[in-house]
């Protein structure tokens, strides 16, 4: 079953359910109960749109992926002069002193 087919049989289903609830609702009547379930009903409703919507729309895509290029690394050691005043974090400073 295709995904299109898939979300038409859940929103038949969802259709059925608000159905039900209507008849439901006719026969107690209009209790704080059944407008929470009607309440359900409204937003799986909303939901499924939502959720129709972002599948038309296809897959999201991450921002700046176009821009993005493989960078190369080298794996020749750095300048150790490059790291002369960094403390190790989490191990304090090099004279043994925390901060």
């Amino acid at each position: 079953m295709s995904l299109q087919d898939e979300l038409t049989a859940v929103e038949r289903g969802l259709d059925e359910l608000i159905r039900s609830v209507g008849r439901l609702e006719a026969r107690i009547g209009a209790g704080l109960d059944i407008r929470r379930v009607r309440s359900d009903t409204d937003h799986l409703r909303e939901s499924l749109a939502l959720l129709k919507q972002s599948v038309a729309a296809g897959p999201p895509s991450r921002p700046g992926a176009a821009d993005e290029e493989m960078v190369p690394i080298s794996d020749a050691p750095y300048n150790s002069a490059l790291w002369t005043d960094a403390e190790d974090e989490g191990l304090g400073s090099r004279n043994g002193h925390a901060p």
